[in-house]
């Protein structure tokens, strides 16, 4: 008998999980987990069918950021060995938005490392989007640091169709990863992008030695904040960063991590991103049972998996490609 599908038909009824609900789910026993990824599945088919979204990053700026996140290659505290750059030009974040769009990516998220847009920084931004969205029927997601409203509505007149900024673990948690800002100054960031009419988006990285409370404070957060995508990142361990050497995730356990995110946020696009191939592995197929989302090509300072695995994974599962 499977338990958890009365869990999910609970989901579908508007209603809420429980505490306890929330934890068993985290702490689902193996041999069940096929049943809790079946009953996951019903909330996302519900919601998404056999749909599958493609996003696509480019790195317009890396490294030479000021904070101190502890995951991060690109913090001023990182010693790892990666490309360090200023924002690049417009025409290369045009021609990424080809890439993206050759490679089925319904969504191009720009993204650049640092506390937040110099004032060329985002004029070079909203000047690319523009001459993007006159090429390409294609979403733009924007990544940018912290926001002020002004700067929001620059990016939603300039045509940005969704704005990330991770609230990345649970506000108790938030000062073992960064003291250099607050949870709240991220919390600040995506109402101001809310308010200025733009998508938020807006997710977590699990596996930064949290408690298994913390990853329920984290979906509920973003429940909360009603974002609309929420990209859930498995930390990939870099050498040279504060967390380096931390590996306390295994396949299944992200599997259920991304079912809890589901239950909670039934509606909303469900990202597998950051660390998916080095965390779950051969078991990456399942996390699109209860995820409708995934990066293709390379993160910000890491390799993804080929595109053209990814499209043949997506077939092989026998769902399609959601292009916009």
């Amino acid at each position: 008998m499977n338990i958890w599908r009365p869990l999910a038909d609970k989901v579908l009824r508007g209603e809420e999980l429980t505490d306890q609900e929330a934890i068993s789910i985290l702490e689902c026993p193996n041999d069940e987990l096929l049943d809790l990824l079946h009953s996951a599945y019903q909330i996302r088919k519900h919601y998404y069918g056999n749909k599958v979204k493609l996003n696509m990053i480019i790195n317009t700026k890396s490294g030479l950021c000021p904070e101190n996140c502890g995951y991060c290659a690109q913090s001023r505290d990182s010693t790892a060995p990666i490309k360090k750059y200023k924002m690049l030009d417009k025409q290369t974040i045009i021609q990424g938005a080809k890439t993206a769009h050759e490679r089925k990516a319904g969504t191009y998220c720009i993204v650049a490392s640092g506390r937040g847009p110099s004032k060329r920084e985002l004029d070079t931004v909203t000047s690319a989007v523009k001459e993007i969205k006159q090429k390409y029927d294609i979403k733009i997601c924007a990544c940018l640091g912290l926001l002020e409203e002004e700067q929001a509505h620059q990016l939603q007149h300039a045509g940005v169709d969704r704005y990330n900024h991770n609230i990345n673990t649970s506000e108790n948690h938030h000062d073992q990863i960064t003291t250099s800002h607050s949870y709240y100054d991220r919390v600040d960031t995506i109402q101001s992008v809310k308010t200025a009419g733009i998508s938020p988006c807006s997710g977590v990285i699990v596996g930064m030695k949290e408690k298994t409370s913390d990853v329920i404070e984290m979906a509920r957060a973003l429940k909360e904040l009603d974002a609309d995508s929420i990209p859930v990142n498995f930390l990939h361990a870099i050498d040279g960063t504060l967390l380096e050497g931390t590996n306390e995730l295994t396949p299944s356990y992200c599997l259920k991590v991304l079912c809890l995110f589901r239950f909670i946020n039934p509606s909303k696009e469900i990202r597998i991103s950051g660390g998916r191939e080095v965390n779950l592995r051969s078991l990456q197929p399942l996390g699109l049972y209860p995820a409708n989302s995934i990066f293709i090509g390379d993160y910000l300072t890491t390799a993804g998996q080929e595109d053209l695995k990814d499209h043949r994974m997506i077939e092989d599962l026998g769902f399609e490609i959601e292009y916009i």
